[in-house]
């Protein structure tokens, strides 16, 4: 029989409280063993790269490895997917771009996540900015002389892209839109085919990011008329953005962000977030995503609330005017 005495009492009711100090203590120390970041796409592209970039210097400021994970298909979903069923602890994150945060869910009726709900947004990491590309066989120098050409062939100018629903398949649908012309779409099987394609002319045009695109310029083996984002790029100076070639109110480039599943604790949020802006500011980081013609961001959560907003809308309307569909 056991004799519960007034002393026996108050040591139970003092160790209490130390014994459920324990594991709150363990929690605090973050991260303690290594991380996960999913890129939504296959090894070896401009994403994965930047991502292999990031992860390396993020692992030093966070004393632990942070390994890359690929997790491609179905235009980037799922990787969101798996992103977006992870623990919400602060050790599996995604680097995700566009084409699948804000072009996908326009066009694929089931994806099995909440595109916004799923996720806690971190940064606007960034941006690559897309050239518009032609074969050097195409009589134009500038925007407005190839514009000229499409109009005089309504529906028989090409452009290629990397897929339907891809950046520059959607890059392409929106200077068509803005610039009133009527282009046909011959879509590959990957940015990589879609380039070789428009090198060996068998496409007049397509949409190409910078990294890619201003080597094959400097071989003469591309022109490369324009830039889609809204300033000039700091990687080609001399090339104009589209909005100020003749096509008002274009914008567009391949944008990655950062994001965490959704009830991710604050904490945990704030010191992934420092960590990453740290490893974007780090010079050597910098140097290596220069080399990629990528300009690092690095925004708040809340100014990528707001981009992420206006980009929703803006593929949206383009999709639905354009009727596209998978």
């Amino acid at each position: 029989m056991t004799v519960v005495t007034r002393r026996s009492l108050l040591a139970a009711s003092l160790a209490a409280p130390a014994l459920s100090l324990r594991p709150a203590a363990a929690q605090e120390v973050f991260p303690n063993r290594p991380l996960t970041l999913v890129i939504p796409w296959a090894a070896g592209g401009s994403t994965d790269v930047m991502g292999r970039v990031i992860a390396q210097a993020m692992s030093a400021d966070l004393g632990q490895p942070v390994v890359v994970e690929n997790r491609g298909g179905a235009s980037g979903t799922i990787g969101h997917h798996h992103v977006a069923r992870a623990r919400p602890d602060g050790y599996t994150f995604l680097l995700g771009t566009n084409s699948t945060f804000a072009i996908a869910p326009h066009l694929m009726a089931n994806i099995p996540y909440d595109n916004r709900g799923a996720f806690t947004g971190v940064s606007l990491v960034a941006r690559s900015a897309q050239g518009l590309c032609i074969h050097p066989s195409i009589p134009a120098n500038t925007v407005a002389e190839f514009i000229a050409y499409a109009k005089s062939k309504p529906g028989e100018v090409t452009f290629s892209s990397a897929g339907i629903g891809a950046s520059s398949h959607l890059a392409a649908e929106l200077f068509q839109a803005k610039a009133g012309v009527r282009l046909l779409h011959v879509p590959y099987r990957g940015g990589g085919p879609s380039v070789q394609g428009l090198l060996a002319g068998e496409v007049a045009m397509s949409f190409v990011d910078l990294v890619t695109c201003l080597p094959f310029r400097a071989n003469n083996q591309l022109k490369v008329l324009g830039v889609g984002t809204a300033d000039r790029s700091s990687f080609a100076r001399d090339l104009p953005t589209l909005a100020e070639s003749g096509v008002p109110g274009f914008a567009s480039s391949t944008d990655v962000i950062m994001l965490l599943p959704a009830g991710t604790p604050p904490p945990i949020v704030a010191r992934l977030t420092a960590s990453m802006q740290k490893a974007l500011r780090d010079p050597a980081t910098k140097e290596r995503l220069t080399t990629m013609a990528v300009e690092t961001i690095g925004s708040s959560a809340a100014e990528l609330d707001s981009y992420w907003t206006e980009e929703l809308a803006k593929w949206g309307e383009i999709i639905r005017s354009q009727n596209i569909t998978i």
